[in-house]
């Protein structure tokens, strides 16, 4: 369950260290909005950071979220992860300003949106809870789904933001769901009758 977001942590730290060691700057293959170049940045993005605060400030999130979503959807786990981060991506070069996006923080967003929603649609006490726990990490997330920073992408945030809603909707009577409790046929004769009245059970012994 660790071992994936471990090592996807491990290479965006990869990346980062390169750039530093070498004197390389991999800004430019970030997304750049509605440019033909750009598009690299779709499959590129998640990958490159500015600076160690932001790096750190992602490697946290992606940690948990990545494990939630392998351990609790495993059956729609990577679909989620690598469709969701193209569309991400995707959307951010469709909306954003002229700048080169950079940073895994689309991916965070999607993953939180994705939880947060399967588990309020799902109706299932665990992933409920799941919920709740994620908004209580990183509910403040939220607002940077608005432009009140200078300098951070929240086009990329809102991107991942809707990209994880679009795929808790699709997804959600794959993998865990709330089930109904149904009677068996023994069950339905011996507690109801022709009727459909309940028989209420009077022998004491």
């Amino acid at each position: 369950m660790f071992v994936i977001p471990a090592i996807f942590v491990g290479v965006i730290w990869a990346v980062y260290w390169f750039e530093i060691q070498f004197g390389f700057n991999f800004n430019k293959y970030g997304v750049f909005p509605r440019t033909v170049k750009g598009l690299r940045g779709v499959f590129l993005t998640h990958f490159i950071h500015c600076d160690t605060k932001h790096l750190f400030n992602n490697s946290i999130p992606l940690m948990v979220l990545l494990s939630a979503v392998l351990y609790f959807y495993r059956e729609i786990a990577f679909k989620v992860i690598v469709y969701g981060a193209l569309l991400t991506g995707f959307f951010t070069w469709i909306i954003a300003r002229d700048s080169y996006h950079i940073g895994a923080s689309g991916i965070v967003y999607l993953l939180f949106s994705f939880v947060f929603f399967s588990g309020i649609l799902r109706k299932h006490y665990r992933l409920i809870a799941l919920s709740l726990i994620v908004i209580f990490l990183y509910g403040s997330m939220i607002w940077y789904v608005l432009p009140i920073e200078e300098g951070m992408s929240w086009e990329g945030h809102l991107s991942g933001f809707l990209v994880g809603l679009f795929f808790a909707v699709f997804y959600k009577n794959r993998g865990i769901v709330k089930e109904e409790f149904q009677f068996s046929a023994s069950e339905i004769d011996t507690f109801f009758d022709e009727d459909g009245n309940f028989i209420e059970n009077t022998d004491e012994s």
